[in-house]
């Protein structure tokens, strides 16, 4: 979870493994890796691999949910590599799955830590990752078939969009919007501004609530609107 670089870097590992039974959103394509060439046969080792672009830990961007959004490839490179705040949300988060964040929460995260700088990346730390790879848990699934996860809410984003001009937002669960969640207007809040999530991330516990910076391994897929992404965190020694 947490390495030592050799440059005096502490580097955090944010990303699931990717797996063919692990949590997806319901209706999402399943992930699939097949043989495709074999050490013993053919001399090499070569995999097939099937994935939807929003499963695992991922990146959305306005072309998920906008016709004319912003597509993976279109991502300036510099927002892949940006400053990251956390909010550590665990204590309520782990006693009200429904919860959703709101602005006061972050007046008083920034009561404590300064402002969350603009052209950074929001992250909200919900403990939600210990469920993973459990699906049924990390989804929490109903005998109804409805998911409870918590989130952030409507006007928590349009703040953190239109008052403090973050770049994107990331969470430790399926979703930003919360499981509850029937029309997903925090994501379109989000999207709509051209604005990009981070969903199903880990290890948030491991990061401070400011000083590090992330790293976003996103694919730029022509056309995408989200793409699997390894999702690195690194903070300068002594943080």
């Amino acid at each position: 979870m947490l390495w030592k670089h050799s440059a005096g870097l502490h580097v955090v590992d944010l990303t699931h493994p990717i797996t063919p039974d692990m949590p997806h959103w319901p209706g999402d394509p399943p992930t699939t890796l097949e043989t495709w060439a074999a050490l013993p046969v053919q001399g090499y080792r070569l995999g097939r691999l099937c994935i939807g672009e929003h499963s695992g830990t991922h990146i959305g961007t306005a072309a998920h949910v906008r016709r004319d959004g912003i597509t993976l490839e279109q991502i300036p490179p510099e927002q892949l590599i940006r400053p990251a705040v956390v909010l550590d949300w665990r204590e309520r988060a782990g006693a009200k799955p429904d919860a959703l964040l709101t602005p006061a929460e972050i007046f008083r995260w920034e009561a404590e830590n300064g402002r969350v700088p603009a052209g950074s990346v929001f992250l909200l730390c919900t403990g939600w990752s210990r469920w993973w790879p459990d699906a049924s848990r990390y989804l929490g699934l109903d005998a109804a078939g409805g998911l409870h996860f918590p989130g952030l809410s409507p006007s928590t984003v349009r703040f953190l969009v239109e008052e403090r001009d973050i770049v994107g937002l990331g969470i430790d669960t399926a979703g930003i919007d919360g499981g509850a969640s029937q029309t997903l207007e925090a994501n379109r809040i989000l999207l709509d501004n051209a604005r990009f999530h981070l969903e199903n991330l880990t290890n948030l516990e491991h990061l401070p609530p400011k000083g590090a910076w992330l790293f976003i391994g996103a694919l730029p897929l022509v056309g995408a609107g989200g793409s699997p992404a390894r999702v690195l965190a690194w903070l300068p020694a002594g943080i």
